[in-house]
């Protein structure tokens, strides 16, 4: 007969041995389907195309299909909330910029998902230059020369936004500011209507990724005014920087990131983040990417959660300083 002290710790044993291996097994069951990739905007706009890029890559590498479901609306609250809102499992995922992450809890009070409570950033992998365009054919050949006529019309002039609290929204905004100026924002689903509205004449001024304008801009249909950064891009030499220009107040960083429910089993985020990380060093991904005119990039999830604190620090200071109307 077994000692009944000697049965204990083996039985004790074993239950720890099973409860280690419980996580990898999940993993390695994981995924057992189709991985749902919410994107919070229109198709084929800058987060769109980086998220179909990403898809292709993490179903090969998961053996499973990764299906890019958009869901626009409510400055990206839509997508984002339906994915605060589902179960932790790994079958749903969250693909999109700083405007979910950051902008929106800066701009918003009612904010219907918590990016850092609801939401589990897995890694950063991509970052895209912004620029300022107006109509080519329209009367600022500027940056300046614009803000200067909002400044002597007060709210006559509009400017694309993505919606109340979307980063379009908060530049716009912040370059009012900077010269004491005041111009109408005027919300649009994503960036094709948002460049549509800008062709016609609705709006004299938008702020969009490069990835989605410079097709317009090399057609000669778009003006660029500006780059929002510190210094020009290689991109674009040509075009000026808003650091250049005096209005480095306005910077804002524009990045690409996955995110699951909050909760999700650690054995699957390790998971997701190496193969997040893998994709994110390919060459040929990168390559693509700069194709697109984005950077690829690899930041792991405490980078990211640390970078998202910061930003919406500054943001949150921004609003107050600039009074943008919280919602």
């Amino acid at each position: 007969m077994s000692h009944p002290t000697r049965r204990t710790a083996l039985l004790a044993a074993a239950a720890a041995a099973s409860s280690f291996a419980f996580p990898t097994a999940f993993a390695q069951a994981w995924p057992s389907r189709a991985i749902k990739l919410i994107v919070p905007f229109p198709a084929g706009g800058g987060t769109d195309i980086v998220a179909r890029l990403l898809a292709e890559r993490l179903g090969q590498a998961l053996g499973q299909s990764v299906v890019v479901d958009n869901r626009p609306g409510a400055g990206t609250a839509i997508g984002a909330a339906a994915v605060a809102g589902a179960a932790a499992d790994g079958h749903t995922l969250l693909f999109s910029g700083s405007t979910t992450f950051t902008v929106n809890p800066a701009v918003r009070r009612n904010l219907s998902y918590d990016p850092f409570k609801q939401l589990q950033p897995l890694g950063l992998v991509a970052r895209a230059p912004l620029v300022v365009v107006t109509a080519a054919n329209g009367p600022y050949a500027d940056l300046p020369q614009l803000l200067a006529a909002a400044k002597d019309r007060p709210g006559e002039l509009n400017y694309a936004t993505f919606g109340v609290g979307t980063g379009p929204h908060l530049v716009g905004e912040m370059l009012a500011y900077t010269r004491s100026a005041r111009m109408t924002a005027v919300p649009y689903k994503g960036s094709a209507d948002a460049l549509v509205g800008i062709l016609r004449g609705d709006v004299q001024m938008g702020v969009d990724t490069l990835a989605s304008a410079k097709g317009q801009i090399d057609q000669g249909k778009l003006r660029a005014l500006a780059v929002i950064s510190e210094r020009r891009t290689p991109l674009m030499p040509q075009v000026p920087s808003l650091g250049e220009l005096g209005l480095g107040y306005a910077l804002f960083d524009a990045w690409y990131a996955l995110a699951a429910p909050a909760g999700l089993e650690p054995a699957v985020a390790t998971r997701l983040e190496k193969t997040l990380a893998t994709i994110a060093a390919d060459a040929d991904f990168r390559q693509k990417l700069s194709q697109q005119s984005m950077d690829g990039d690899w930041l792991a999830p405490a980078g990211l959660k640390a970078m998202m604190d910061r930003e919406v620090t500054r943001y949150r200071a921004a609003v107050a300083r600039s009074g943008i109307p919280q919602s």
